[in-house]
């Protein structure tokens, strides 16, 4: 047998780079809640979004924690311990049509891996939309996705 070999290879993540929130301009947040689950792709295309839009001023450092915080903020039925938020990024194909990438859960009252997220570490692009899953205490969570490691 010709000499097998393998190689290891560590994935370097970038550095964070923090953002001076007193000297960037903050980037709008198209955000879009649903109960339940997230909404359909066809929803997005054509030009048409949602009709429950939340417009979100915030810096590409923004964690999802932050997030949750802003959207708990001005939606009194999230506020309960154990809501589940489930994010995913909502994003341009070709042409009319979208793609919805998972990108993190977080839970109101509890830490978890994804709370410290970034914008910028989900590679959320200027212009993306943001769905969110939102699961009250009463229900059952969202499934969590495995992790690759």
């Amino acid at each position: 047998m010709a000499g097998l070999e393998s190689m290891i290879v560590e994935e370097k993540q970038q550095p964070i780079k923090s953002v001076d929130r007193e000297k960037t301009c903050p980037l709008l947040l198209r955000v879009f809640c649903s109960t339940g689950r997230h909404h359909s792709t066809n929803e997005y295309s054509y030009g048409n979004v949602p009709s429950n839009e939340l417009q979100i001023y915030t810096w590409m450092d923004a964690t999802l924690r932050e997030l949750t915080t802003l959207v708990r903020d001005v939606n009194p039925e999230t506020r309960r311990k154990g809501t589940y938020f489930d994010f995913a990024i909502v994003y341009p194909e070709r042409g009319p049509m979208f793609r919805m990438r998972e990108i993190g859960v977080t839970c109101s009252g509890q830490k978890g891996a994804d709370d410290s997220k970034t914008l910028a570490q989900a590679k959320f692009t200027i212009g993306d939309f943001m769905d969110i899953n939102i699961t009250p205490p009463n229900r059952i969570p969202p499934p969590r996705r495995q992790r690759p490691y």
